[in-house]
């Protein structure tokens, strides 16, 4: 969503900041007397010519600022019609990742930003997470939706966690989500002292879990978390998903080709060895001949 909405403002660019509250007519009004108060005292006195073409180059701006907000809804249009195509494709992308075992769990701890949030408990937790979607609201403009399928196991009693983050008519941001039914003391969202499978105990400096998201309402603007899933991981999971081996088989490739300078240093060192064998066998001939 804030790609698209960072599409929108580049197609917009606004001359003034419109005050809270007032409709393009009035903003227009506000912007027309601060250009005549401008024109009056506030910039170096001019000529009626040039007052004359600064007013027609503000109603050319005025034509380009309208067009660019009908370029907007446009967008927008576009945007909606073409995630009603890709809902088809989708859904048998879901299909197929379920035959999968552990295929999102993998994508999270392959992709950068995610594994940073992620412990050795949440790791686990996650390991039943069965499928993962993202619903864009009809409105695309008013938000979306993150839907957490899990399997039964001996964390929470939830089949499904959503969160969801929605824009209101103000372009106002908010959040809500599910709240999580945590088995009796398996709540991986409170500190504990329980030895992790290193063996060294939680302390309360440690960082918190990836389930505290669904509950963090704070700032529903500035979530990276929902951004990355919606906008970089949701569009193609099979690239994270794949990432680990990817990384090995590279890996794998710098290996042969160190092992392959190795020996071509090895073979250099054979040969020079070799020369200098020679000459010494030379040099013992030449003072034979010289004793003889």
């Amino acid at each position: 969503m804030r790609n698209l909405l960072k599409a929108s403002k580049m197609a917009t660019p606004a001359k003034v900041t419109k005050p809270e509250g007032k409709n393009n007519h009035e903003a227009a009004d506000e912007q027309a007397d601060e250009l005549d108060n401008c024109l009056k005292g506030c910039c170096p006195p001019i000529d009626k010519e040039q007052q004359e073409a600064i007013e027609q180059i503000d109603e050319v701006q005025n034509e380009i600022d309208r067009l660019n907000e009908q370029a907007s809804e446009e967008i927008l249009k576009v945007e909606q019609k073409y995630n009603k195509l890709r809902q088809p494709y989708f859904q048998k992308r879901s299909d197929l990742i379920a035959k999968i075992p552990n295929f999102w769990v993998t994508a999270f701890v392959n992709h950068p930003q995610v594994s940073a949030l992620l412990n050795e408990e949440d790791e686990e937790a996650l390991q039943f997470l069965t499928k993962v979607e993202v619903q864009e609201f009809e409105d695309i403009k008013s938000g979306y939706k993150i839907n957490f399928h899990f399997d039964s196991n001996q964390y929470f009693e939830n089949e499904v966690i959503s969160k969801e983050f929605h824009l209101n008519d103000t372009g106002e941001p908010s959040s809500k989500s599910t709240p999580i039914k945590w088995k009796a003391g398996k709540d991986l969202t409170k500190k504990s002292s329980t030895p992790s499978k290193g063996g060294r105990k939680r302390n309360l400096e440690e960082q918190e879990s990836f389930f505290c998201w669904f509950s963090d309402h704070g700032d529903a603007g500035a979530d990276e978390l929902g951004e990355v899933i919606k906008d970089d991981i949701w569009p193609n999971p099979l690239q994270y998903y794949l990432a680990s081996e990817i990384e090995e088989d590279g890996g794998d490739d710098d290996l042969d080709e160190e092992g392959l300078m190795d020996e071509e240093e090895g073979d250099e060192d054979d040969f020079e060895g070799e020369d200098d064998d020679g000459e010494d066998d030379e040099g013992g001939e030449d003072e034979g001949e010289d004793e003889g």
